[in-house]
Formats: structure tokens, sequence, C-alpha cells
């Protein structure tokens, strides 16, 4: 009985498979007819090179939480930021995932989403740990823009990068502080060690029992994610080769009026970003030098740029991951409350810097 209804899901699953397929299929011919034409070379750099990349991410984030947590490694790989973790009630879990999150951002949500479905976590737990692990994806791509940054725009670049730090900071703390307080009747440290416990000591000795169970799980959960991140990411693919995602940063930045800069280099500053993110450092910095806005006004605009066009690329570039991974409901839940958090934070900590810089 068991493995009937084990062959009828998978049948199932494998029909959906047929289904997104089928309909990304259709969206590429429609956009080859209708809209901008792509080629093969475009579609496979483009679409195919990234899509392959980020199902890979996603599959080693599956594998490695089935691993950890299959034989008993959970509290051995989240020994880095176990105090913190510990302190808001989140667990090892969800403290491993973070640690995860300093390599993959991708790898540490499938993680999580692994945890959610095996019950180990709750959902409130995995929402507060994707929001806190903004703060390793912070750092991940720091050593690069930072060496592209300040020789282009200097102090004010590096104050840019401190506000934005200590927004991240901020966020963290937060996230943290209300674990601490809302999670006390929800989750129990002490359970979490004697489920540990019990882990180390029937896994130790079960290895084929850890390898069968990846390889019964493991491949339905990367086709239930191919499934809805095949279609949404050629979406999204499509818009934005057909310029929607700068129609709408361009539709941002007109309705842009501040009193305290020059709103003709505001513009170019926002229109830079929206265009891309070096270019829009190299523009302040050029305003800079010449004169026509101060580092105060080169820093706010700096952080308006990154206010108005960053959930724009958050859209263009995460949406079909978080859709993906944690199915569109919850990953457009997780995507937009975290963007909101994030842009909150920024706007909080610009306007201290405008009030005492």
């Amino acid at each position: 009985m068991k493995q009937l209804k084990v062959h009828s899901k998978r049948q199932i699953q494998y029909r959906n498979l047929g289904i997104s397929v089928s309909f990304t299929t259709v969206c590429l011919i429609l956009s080859m007819f209708y809209f901008e034409n792509i080629s093969l070379a475009v579609g496979f750099n483009k679409l195919g090179i990234p899509l392959l990349r980020l199902i890979m991410f996603i599959s080693i984030g599956l594998l490695a939480g089935q691993i950890i947590e299959g034989f008993g490694w959970t509290k051995n790989f989240a020994v880095l930021a176990r105090p913190f973790f510990s302190f808001s009630n989140l667990g090892n879990r969800c403290s491993a995932a973070f640690t995860t999150a300093f390599i993959s951002g991708a790898s540490a949500n499938a993680m999580l989403l692994d945890f959610y479905e095996e019950k180990k976590i709750s959902k409130i737990q995995l929402f507060l740990s994707n929001y806190i692990n903004q703060f390793p994806a912070f750092f991940l791509h720091l050593p690069t823009t930072v060496f592209i940054v300040l020789p282009l725009t200097g102090y004010a670049g590096a104050l840019y990068f401190i506000i934005t730090f200590l927004a991240t900071l901020l966020r963290t703390v937060c996230f943290l502080l209300f674990g601490r307080v809302f999670l006390k009747q929800t989750y129990s440290l002490e359970k979490e060690k004697n489920h540990l416990k019990s882990i180390d000591k029937s896994n130790a000795k079960e290895f084929s029992a850890v390898i069968n169970s990846i390889k019964s799980k493991l491949p339905g959960r990367i086709v239930r994610i191919i499934i809805w991140v095949l279609p949404i990411y050629t979406i999204v693919f499509i818009l934005n080769l057909n310029g929607f995602f700068d129609y709408l940063n361009n539709a941002l930045s007109s309705f842009v009026t501040l009193s305290i800069m020059p709103i003709e280099s505001l513009s170019v500053v926002i229109l830079s970003f929206a265009a891309e993110f070096t270019s829009g450092f190299a523009a302040a910095g050029a305003l800079l030098d010449a004169g026509v806005i101060t580092v105060k006004q080169t820093v706010l605009a700096l952080l308006l740029g990154n206010i108005l066009a960053f959930p724009i690329r958050a859209l263009r570039h995460q949406l079909p991951r978080y859709m993906g991974i944690f199915s569109p409901k919850m990953g457009l839940q997780l995507l937009l409350s975290g963007q909101v958090f994030r842009v909150l934070s920024i706007i909080l900590m610009g306007s201290l810097y405008l009030m005492v810089g």
C-alpha cells in the first residue's frame, strides 16, 4: 500500500514536471514571435547556464541539509553562530543554515525548506532565519564591491557601506530579539539537544539508512522545485529581456524629488543604479568630483538609489529562487517582507545620518 502511494506521488510529480516544461516552452515560443527575439546563444548564456547553476546550488543545499541532519552533524556545523541562535531560541538547524549562507544563499534556503518540511523547525523559525541570513549575504559579495566602489566614490562610498552595514546589523539584532521574546513557548532548546543526542547515537551506525533516505527523498524534492523554478525563472528572463524591469526603475525615478539635492544629479544617480550597479557609483563619484553635489548628498543619493533600484532587482533576480524553493506563496511572502524590512532599516539609518552628519 505504501509503495503504491509513493508510486502515485511520483507519477503526479512527473506529470507536473511535464506541464512545467510544456508551459515554459510555450512562453519561449510566444516570446520569439511577439517580443524580443531570443537567439540560441542568449538563451544558453542568460537562461540555460543561470538555471543550471541555480538548480545545482539548491540541490547542494537540500543534500547538505539531509546529510547534516541524518548523520547528527547539526550541532557541530552550527557551532560558529550557536550563541546567537541559542539566545534567539532559533536553534542549531537555523544556525547551520546561517553558516551555509556565507557560501550560498540558495543552498541555505534549501536547507531551511528541508528542515521545515521535516517538521524540525516551525514556519516562524524559517521566516526569521531567512531574514537573518541577509547578514551573511551582505558579506558574500563585499570584497568585490568594496574595491570597485571606494576608488569611485572615496569617503562617500565608505560612509555608504557603513550605513548599509549598520542597517543590516540593526535588522539582524531586531530579529534575534524577536525570536528571544516570541519563540519561548514554541521552541525548547533542551528538547532539541536531546533530539540531537538521539540522532548521534542512532545514525552513527546507520550509514546505509541515511544514504537510502537521501536517495528516496532528494530526487522528488529537486523535481518539485524544478517544477516551479523553470517557468518562473523563464518568465522573469523574458520580462527582463524586453525591458520590463528597466521600465519600472525609470518610472520610479521619475517620481523622486528632494529639496536637499539638485534633482538633475539625483536623477542621474538613480537612473545609473537602474541601469547597472557599478555605474551608479561612477555617476555619483563624477558628480562629487565636479562639485555638483556634496559628500552628504552623494551618500543620500546612493542610499536612495539602493532603496529604489534594489527591490526591483530582487524581483528580477531573487523571485524565481524564492518562489521555486519555498513555493510561490511562501516565496513571495519571504521576498516582499524581507525587502520591506531592508528598506525600512536603510531609511532609519539614512535619516539618522541626515540628522547627525
